[in-house]
């Protein structure tokens, strides 16, 4: 995928947010488990992403795109870790 075509300014407001939605609670359990997954068995991780919905390694254009279905149908009541 290209990168966005932002201005610095937006580019830096976008930097800000990013690392902010990065930094929540959630996201840093979700993160800390996938790691947990992948150490557990790192050959089937092999270029894969942890699905918490499905807990299933997916190849990540599977895992973030939500199975084709798009991210906004996607609800946070979907995710077990």
């Amino acid at each position: 995928m290209a990168k966005q075509k932002l201005s610095p300014q937006a580019a830096r407001a976008k930097a800000a947010r990013d690392k902010a939605y990065a930094m929540t609670d959630e996201r840093r359990e979700k993160k800390a488990h996938a790691q947990r997954m992948r150490r557990k068995s790192p050959a089937k991780a092999e270029g894969k992403d942890w699905d918490h919905k499905d807990k299933t390694w997916k190849s990540p254009k599977s895992n973030r795109g939500n199975d084709g279905l798009g991210t906004k149908k996607e609800g946070k009541e979907n995710y077990k870790f």
